[in-house]
């Protein structure tokens, strides 16, 4: 399988992508890097507190993704992030052009059950509802592809993969 530049495995809180990154970056034969990790302190504070995020507090994060993915140009590799708005992603390409997102969908019964179920995570499940007030899911014209979030994390990632194989080689151009 041709590796994307790099992808971005995006989705509500709660969707998996802390698990299935890290899947898909061992099918890919790339590094993984966790979304999460570059949250500044102050959002971390404000998502624990209950809190949701805006643009601006969104900013510096998508900024330190952009930075780790454009470092990976060439050589492939993993991130996750929400991405929930099309800006979001937008900024996204601008900082690494090529990247690709693998958008988890479900049910939201289904991922508020998940949200429960996780110990020692900061987003509370009571901002699921702002997540999906906020999300934008990916257009026709944005590479990526969108995989439900149904049966177990080596189901998820094989769909996963099996519609990354299934692009076309030619990636829609969307930095414009």
């Amino acid at each position: 399988m041709r590796t994307p530049q790099v992808v971005v495995v995006m989705g509500v809180a709660g969707t998996g992508k802390t698990t299935i990154g890290p899947l898909l970056a061992a099918r890919l034969g790339v590094p993984y890097a966790e979304g999460d990790d570059f949250h500044p302190q102050a959002n971390i504070d404000k998502m624990s507190a209950g809190i949701p995020l805006d643009d601006s507090d969104r900013r510096p994060w998508l900024d330190a993704i952009g930075h780790w993915a454009h470092g990976r140009a060439g050589r492939g590799g993993v991130v996750s992030s929400s991405a929930l708005k099309r800006s979001y992603r937008d900024r996204l390409r601008a900082a690494a052009p090529g990247i690709v997102f693998v958008h988890l969908t479900g049910d939201r019964k289904v991922i508020e059950d998940r949200m429960s179920d996780r110990q020692g995570h900061f987003m509370p499940t009571a901002l699921l509802d702002s997540q999906f007030a906020t999300l934008q899911p990916l257009q026709a014209d944005e590479a990526g592809v969108a995989v439900d979030v149904g049966g177990s994390p080596e189901e998820i990632t094989e769909r996963a993969v099996k519609a990354l194989e299934a692009l076309p080689d030619t990636l829609p151009d969307t930095t414009e």
